[in-house]
């Protein structure tokens, strides 16, 4: 699963008719994490394949273009935290449930604190990780695990709608935004700000910057041509 889900990940950012992407659970839980049962019988190198395996999507999601906004409901802890955290937008229902709970198994969720750590900062994410309490939904949009909280019963139709709102927007603008912004928290305070303004003067070039300004002013619906 955690391949397949990798693997969705990168076919829907090659498809142009993607333009937001939204990862949710098919059944009563977003994601409860890596299946123990799994654990027991590997050597040290298997067990970095293995939890590297799990841990890809962590990465691809700040890796390509398009979007992604987690749509979540039921538990999602573990890796499962890790995939809200890593996501760039979340949408959840009020019985979500969070959590970076291995420690509680004897193991611990370093790989999913990584991205967790950037959304909620290092106590947050310290407290998460070393008691594996799982927390509320109300308290995930609280230390700003989340972005917004609806009933469960329109979980689906909020998040198609948050999408297609996102989707209305100049993908080309969309798309550098997102590398630029995930770019520059790498690199210190001042080189980022020099990025950022190289970023933006070379979507200033694009005919959709051109078509988006001309569209404000004419008072219309732009006609994005992504370039």
């Amino acid at each position: 699963m955690a391949g397949e889900l990798d693997n969705a990940l990168w076919e829907f950012d090659k498809d142009k008719s993607v333009r937001v992407i939204l990862l949710k659970g098919a059944d009563k839980a977003f994601c409860v994490g890596i299946d123990v049962g799994e654990f027991p019988g590997k050597t040290a190198l298997e067990y970095r394949d293995w939890i590297g395996h799990m841990g890809k999507s962590l990465a691809t999601i700040c890796k390509i273009s398009k979007p992604v906004i987690a749509q979540v409901h039921g538990v999602a802890v573990a890796i499962g935290t890790g995939l809200v955290a890593a996501s760039d937008l979340a949408i959840v229902s009020y019985d979500a449930r969070f959590g970076l709970t291995a420690i509680n198994v004897g193991l611990n969720c370093i790989g999913p604190a990584v991205p967790v750590v950037r959304s909620i900062g290092r106590k947050r994410t310290l407290e998460l990780l070393l008691f594996g309490d799982t927390i509320e939904a109300s308290r995930a949009l609280e230390i700003g695990l989340v972005n917004k909280v609806v009933a469960r019963d329109e979980l689906d139709q909020k998040a198609r709608e948050w999408a297609a709102m996102l989707a209305k927007k100049s993908p080309l603008a969309v798309q550098m935004a997102k590398k630029a912004f995930h770019t520059a928290q790498d690199i210190d305070y001042y080189k980022a700000l020099e990025y950022m303004t190289d970023n933006l003067a070379r979507l200033c070039t694009t005919e959709d910057a051109k078509e988006g300004i001309n569209a404000f002013l004419e008072k219309r619906e732009p006609q994005w041509k992504e370039r």
